[in-house]
């Protein structure tokens, strides 16, 4: 899917964080919209929402969302579901 095909969550920080960065992905974001941003992406994954999922949406790499989560201090979900039991 492509970044663009995403839909708003529904909260203000959906209308206003993916547009934030979406210009251009190479482009360095800091200061008030790097919070801003570290906020809307906090936000949705702790709502649920995978790194890939959040990084489509926002129209940045699944590296970047990762670091801020990191830098927001978010403790991460382990990767992959339920174990099959050996028996």
């Amino acid at each position: 899917m492509a970044p663009d095909a995403a839909a708003p969550r529904g909260d203000h920080a959906s209308s206003i964080a993916p547009s934030a960065s979406r210009h251009d992905p190479n482009r360095q974001v800091r200061g008030d919209e790097r919070r801003e941003l570290t906020e809307y992406v906090t936000a949705e994954y702790l709502k649920g929402q995978s790194i890939r999922d959040i990084a489509s949406t926002i129209g940045r790499s699944y590296g970047f969302v990762h670091r801020l989560l990191t830098e927001g201090g978010v403790k991460l979900r382990t990767r992959g579901g339920a174990r099959k039991s050996s028996g």
